[in-house]
C-alpha cells in the first residue's frame, strides 16, 4: 500500500508523500500543511495496523503460515510509516 499526495498552494510544490519518502522543502512554513501530512500518516499507520493484526491473528488462532509472513511484512511497513512520521513531526517542531 503507498500512500501518494501532493499538498501545493498558487505558488508551488509544498509536500509530497510517497510510500518510503517524505519531501519537504524549505518552502514549508505552514503548519496547516504539515499537520494534514500527519494525519494522512497516522491514517496509514492505522490501516497497516489493522492489516497486521488480522494477519496476526490468523497466524496465532489458525496456525496460518501465510497469514505469518503477511503479518512480518505488514510490521516492517509500520515500522517505515513511524519513521516517516517522525521526520514529518521533527519538522512541525523546527
Amino acid at each position: 500500500m503507498h500512500i501518494c499526495l501532493l499538498f501545493q498552494k498558487k505558488k508551488g510544490f509544498h509536500a509530497f508523500i510517497s510510500g518510503k519518502n517524505v519531501f519537504l522543502p524549505n518552502i514549508i512554513n505552514n503548519n496547516n500543511i504539515i499537520v494534514r501530512i500527519m494525519k494522512e500518516l497516522v491514517e496509514k499507520v492505522a490501516e497497516l495496523y489493522a492489516a497486521f493484526e488480522k494477519d496476526a491473528k490468523a497466524q496465532i488462532e489458525n496456525g496460518n503460515k501465510a497469514a505469518g509472513t503477511r503479518a512480518r511484512k505488514a510490521s516492517l511497513a509500520i515500522e517505515k510509516a513511524m519513521k516517516e512520521f517522525r521526520k514529518v513531526s521533527l519538522d512541525a517542531a523546527k
